[in-house]
């Protein structure tokens, strides 16, 4: 597919906001045809996953994650080439970042709240020396109405230490007042991206409407991050010859004559009864 020039963008704005809310996000990186196919990319990924055990992750009732091959996704490299989450990655994360993780998470009818939680524990470079050491980039497959469950997220909450919290993931009930206060609900379109740091507090909330919300997910660390470990991101010889040298630099990943089913190595454990809104 074509993509159209990409849209202009203020990288300090972005970097600025990034550090002050852990959040933040470009409108119409892409075109809406463009997001349209990573929708069915993600949709037939699920109906493929969800047949096969450890492949699809309950993240809460009527709500999983899928780690994808990149080349199952046809918008891979454009999405790692575009010059926003290049300069996001570059100059948040330094010059050697690593592309560690592909993925989608899809609540459908009937998901409920998440409880409030970040993606996993803080380094001390992050809750000490207030240093993003890892990125987050979410792009929507659907235009997201208030019914269709908004992803919720509390600015600010990034550089929280969170060692006393449950798996150092997930705070005490009695501690959510914080993030009530400060929550704020994302309506993304097709084409958006958006950058956070998952530490930043955030959560999935009630899914009413009959039509999911499925969202890609790619998870990139400054070296040393350690997320790496986690995945397990594989590709095939050919593929990986095709893409840009740039992003065979960064892309952390095996190179294998033949792709295997994909078994989740991060399973994150809070998150599968789900929660009450309060």
């Amino acid at each position: 597919m074509t993509i159209n020039a990409p849209v202009q963008f203020d990288i300090e704005t972005n970097l600025k906001t990034l550090q002050a809310d852990g959040i933040t996000g470009l409108k119409g990186a892409f075109p809406t045809e463009w997001a349209d196919a990573m929708k069915e990319d993600m949709m037939n990924a699920f109906w493929s996953a969800i047949q096969r055990p450890g492949s699809a992750v309950g993240r809460g009732p009527r709500r999983w994650y899928v780690e994808i091959h990149p080349q199952d996704f046809r918008g891979f490299a454009d999405l790692i080439m575009h010059p926003w989450v290049i300069a996001m990655c570059e100059n948040a994360l330094g010059p050697d970042y690593q592309i560690v993780e592909i993925g989608f998470d899809v609540p459908f009818e009937g998901a409920r709240y998440q409880p409030w939680h970040r993606d996993f524990p803080s380094p001390s470079d992050t809750y000490v020396d207030h240093r993003i050491t890892s990125l987050a980039f979410n792009l929507t497959g659907v235009d997201v109405t208030p019914d269709m469950g908004p992803f919720e997220v509390a600015p600010g909450t990034q550089w929280d230490d969170g060692r006393e919290w449950k798996h150092e993931m997930f705070p005490d009930k009695a501690l959510w007042g914080r993030y009530q206060e400060r929550a704020v609900r994302k309506f993304p379109q097709r084409g958006d991206i958006s950058c956070r740091s998952a530490l930043t507090m955030h959560r999935g909330t009630e899914h009413l409407s009959p039509i999911a919300r499925p969202v890609m997910v790619l998870g990139v660390d400054a070296p040393g991050a350690g997320h790496a470990e986690l995945h397990d991101m594989m590709v095939t010889q050919d593929y990986y010859d095709a893409l840009p040298e740039k992003a065979r630099k960064h892309l952390v990943c095996r190179v294998v004559e033949k792709l295997e089913p994909i078994v989740q190595k991060h399973d994150i454990e809070g998150l599968v009864m789900g929660a009450d809104p309060a």
